[in-house]
């Protein structure tokens, strides 16, 4: 598989080619990144939160130092490693964003105030306080929607590809990593499994987990069920796809060795998972 295959950024997803270059550059980087477009497995890996760049047009920094931009609050620390390894060894197509979640969310619904946080665990965000309302929406169309957008194409895609040859739709992992304090308190989970209404793979990869000694959480630390997400209730439970949003501790993947150690994991409780959800991975 070529490299091009394996790692590739959408040129035409680039807003400064298509009106937005006010909030990206043309050298800064587009705001979606696919990796292994060409997949053959039944799934599609997604990941939220996997950058933390911010455009020279927003300050690079959006007024935080380098210390607060390199915390939780501005990526999921360490999944992208292991994402990119699950893709790679599942033979799935992954997109990941490609922008802080502090620009805007790709999880959070435009217009709630966590799309775009003035604050996030007692720091404060310069930048995103007392905004207008076209730069909110310049960020919108700059970041959010082409990474939507970018999801939407290899669902549609996997699908017709399902139908014309009988094979099967697509499961749909959303990838993320969560902060093992916040708040002063100690997360005890290792793992975390969020999901809403559909027990397919949520269930078995709970149990898969929790057969290799790790301590889960049943929609902990966050919820499923309670719509504050976007990303699975907008492209995954409307098609009805088998689906399941994995947190992983960011202590245990905060090391390339540990991401790496993690993916072999989590490679395996995922193969237990599809296998018992009727789910075809790769060999």
């Amino acid at each position: 598989m070529s490299k091009r295959e394996l790692s590739e950024t959408s040129a035409a997803a680039h807003p400064a080619q298509s009106g937005h270059a006010g909030l990206l550059a043309p050298e800064e980087p587009a705001p979606i990144r696919i990796v292994n477009a060409g997949g053959k497995a039944p799934v599609l890996l997604v990941c939220d939160h996997a950058s933390r760049f911010v455009p020279k047009a927003l300050g690079g920094t959006l007024g935080l130092d380098e210390a607060d931009m390199s915390r939780h609050i501005a990526w999921d620390i360490g999944i992208a490693t292991v994402s990119e390894e699950l893709a790679r060894r599942l033979d799935a197509p992954l997109i990941l964003s490609n922008f802080s979640r502090l620009v805007i969310d790709p999880n959070r619904t435009p217009g709630i105030d966590s799309s775009i946080p003035t604050e996030s665990d007692g720091v404060a965000i310069p930048r995103n306080v007392e905004m207008t309302g076209e730069e909110r929406a310049a960020r919108e169309a700059t970041f959010f929607r082409p990474y939507h957008a970018a999801i939407a194409r290899l669902i549609e895609a996997k699908l017709a590809a399902s139908g014309k040859d009988g094979g099967q739709d697509p499961a749909f992992v959303s990838m993320h990593s969560f902060t093992p304090m916040i708040g002063g308190q100690q997360r005890p989970w290792q793992v975390g499994i969020l999901w809403n209404e559909d027990p397919r793979l949520p269930v078995p990869l709970m149990q898969a987990f929790r057969a290799r000694g790790l301590t889960v959480g049943d929609n902990e630390p966050y919820t499923g069920r309670d719509h504050h997400g976007y990303t699975i209730h907008s492209h995954a439970e409307p098609r009805g796809l088998v689906n399941a949003l994995i947190e992983l501790r960011q202590d245990l993947i905060d090391t390339h060795a540990g991401a790496l150690e993690m993916a072999d994991t989590t490679e395996a409780a995922l193969r237990e998972a599809f296998e018992a959800a009727g789910v075809a991975a790769a060999a």
